[in-house]
């Protein structure tokens, strides 16, 4: 097994915070009065764990996670907006959206005379 460049290693990091995150907060510290528990999860997990169909090439892998994540960046400024209690919470989903935004930038590499 081949060892991965750092910023796909800190995207992978990245990606698994984003994934414990949305179970924290949405199974532990804020559940959902309103729809059940089961279902936040699927809306929130499942859309993480798709990725992991293309683990065998993690800049695949991790180009869908990037893209997802705008999801994630967009609802954490919403959040951060709208809900003073989860404020926190909302910062980091957007600082781990945008660390995941950040390592995709950082793996592109230019062709030499372009």
């Amino acid at each position: 097994m081949r060892t991965l460049p750092t910023e796909q290693r800190l995207g992978m990091l990245a990606w698994a915070a984003l994934v414990a995150l949305q179970l924290v907060w949405h199974a532990w510290l804020f559940p959902s009065q309103a729809i059940p528990v089961a279902v936040v999860l699927a809306i929130t997990l499942v859309p993480l764990l798709l990725p992991l169909l293309a683990i065998r090439d993690p800049r695949r892998a991790l180009l869908w996670v990037g893209i997802l994540s705008l999801f994630y960046f967009s609802h954490g400024v919403a959040e951060a907006w709208s809900s003073a209690s989860e404020r926190g919470l909302a910062l980091l989903e957007i600082a781990i959206a945008l660390l995941l935004i950040g390592t995709l930038g950082a793996g592109v590499r230019r062709k030499p005379g372009g």
